[in-house]
């Protein structure tokens, strides 16, 4: 993988039995383990956890992760008014804990977050019932569990609540144990598709913050993009410029935005997947022209769903930069595709969709331990008017530092975050108009107790008081409670 400190694939390994208590100790990017006297001490990356520490869970748990945001976000392929994640919790046999993320971008992601919670209980449950087995088979049984782009959302959130678990368990901040570059990064932050009047009041806003680069939703209205480009560069003239179009334009509108920026004497630092995620040809017609003509790199990112469209992309130069998305491809899947895109000579960008420190902090730390990623947007948590996040990542303008002693750092007061979970059987039931199975009214019969706390969470309230939950508690033979 290049030089980066140490590979977090290195071939040395590492052994803790259950009894152990391990002395942690650092030199440079190198981590150091002190066993008891009856150990010896060792030096290991990711893989050696992968192959050898042993993954017991006592608990594990997934749950809606409800949000509010500043302002909706708006991008060319959809609008997001809040944010409707799922937070997954992992407990060890040993007592430590994991915390990850599944977001849920509506058109991005393949889940809504019914199919998303009731997904992340299966994983969970899974969990539970199985026996101790390396983190790299744990890992691999969830992959089977929640396979390809359908599921990868939350096999993105189980991976990191796995893997967080055990840097806890080991004692290691992430960034240590994915590469030890660097325990900080520099994001970006994104204006979405507003008026001008609005581009010109947040990038006046980022800039007293000290954000240097402005990343610009556009694509779907190209005259009006232009004018909010204008803007923007009145009130912060000597930004630097990404555009992301998230598949908004056609090959000919991207290259004539790249024209009229041209005359504009704005030159992009990059163009992020200007057309359709499909359209191959386009994209590497826009590419060849950006690069050529423009001296402008462009990047593919819904045309990025795994490994094999990285392998399309290097052999047909359709693209100069990926942009890696965890809940796009799982943790496992980027760290492959990051591999692959260095050793082909490919740029790297590390974004997400729209996401609390749970899952920016988990990439943030990906991020700055491997240290070669050229673009960094990671600004999510900055656009929630609430974040429910406690610790983590320390926050300075646009610089992310990751001072936590051990893990990613974050963690949710899981008592105060609602508990549909036991309700996931019923999922389909609620949402469609498909009859309740066994296992559903056996749940409902179960959770009387908790109607009421459902019914009064403003989150869950509109799913649980529905017409479809209402049949559902008739066929069941569950009073709907009066609360």
């Amino acid at each position: 993988m290049g030089s980066i400190g140490f590979s977090i694939f290195s071939p040395s390994r590492f052994l803790f039995p259950r009894t152990t208590n391990p002395k942690i100790s650092f030199s440079g990017s190198r981590i150091t383990v002190a066993m008891t006297p009856a150990e010896t001490a060792t030096t290991f990356g990711f893989k050696d956890l992968m192959e050898t520490f042993m993954v017991d869970v006592h608990r594990a748990e997934g749950r809606a992760l409800n949000v509010p945001l500043i302002a909706p976000f708006t991008i060319a392929s959809s609008r997001l008014e809040k944010v409707e994640n799922v937070g997954v919790r992992v407990e060890l046999s040993n007592g430590c804990v994991g915390w990850g993320e599944a977001p849920i971008l509506p058109f991005v992601t393949a889940e809504d977050q019914p199919t998303a919670v009731a997904k992340a209980t299966e994983a969970c449950e899974y969990l539970k019932r199985s026996p101790g087995m390396t983190l790299g088979s744990v890992l691999g049984e969830i992959g089977g569990i929640l396979r390809g782009h359908e599921f990868a959302s939350v096999r993105a959130g189980v991976e990191m609540a796995l893997i967080d678990s055990v840097a806890n368990s080991v004692g290691i901040p992430l960034w240590r144990l994915f590469g030890g570059v660097s325990n900080t990064i520099t994001t970006d932050i994104t204006i979405p598709i507003v008026s001008s009047a609005e581009a010109f009041e947040l990038a006046s806003k980022y800039r007293k913050q000290g954000f240097k680069t402005l990343k610009l939703k556009v694509g779907k209205n190209l005259n009006t993009d232009i004018e909010v480009l204008r803007a923007i560069r009145m009130a912060h003239s000597d930004c630097l410029f990404i555009l992301d179009a998230n598949e908004g334009y056609t090959s000919t509108e991207a290259i004539h935005v790249l024209e009229k920026l041209h005359e504009m004497e704005v030159t992009p630092v990059l163009f992020e997947q200007p057309v359709h995620r499909d359209d191959w040809e386009g994209l590497g017609l826009v590419t060849k022209i950006a690069k050529d003509k423009y001296g402008v790199s462009v990047a593919a990112d819904e045309s990025c769903r795994g490994l094999a469209d990285v392998r399309k992309i290097a052999k047909e130069n359709l693209a100069d930069v990926i942009n890696i998305k965890l809940a796009k491809v799982g943790v496992l899947g980027a760290l492959d595709i990051i591999e692959f895109a260095r050793l082909s000579g490919l740029g790297l960008m590390i974004g997400g969709m729209v996401e609390t420190k749970l899952a920016m902090g988990f990439a943030g730390h990906l991020a700055a331990g491997l240290g070669c990623f050229k673009f960094v947007d990671l600004d999510t948590p900055l656009l929630l008017s609430e974040d429910p996040v406690l610790e983590g990542y320390e926050v300075s303008g646009p610089v992310y530092k990751f001072t936590n002693a051990r893990g990613h750092g974050g963690f949710l007061h899981w008592d105060n975050i609602a508990c549909p979970t036991e309700l996931a059987p019923c999922a389909s039931a609620i949402t469609t108009s498909s009859p309740p199975s066994k296992l559903c009214c056996r749940k409902i019969n179960q959770q009387k107790p908790c109607l009421c706390q459902y019914l009064k969470n403003p989150n869950l309230k509109k799913f649980v008081s529905s017409p479809n939950a209402r049949k559902v508690s008739r066929t069941c033979g569950v009073p709907f409670p009066k609360c």
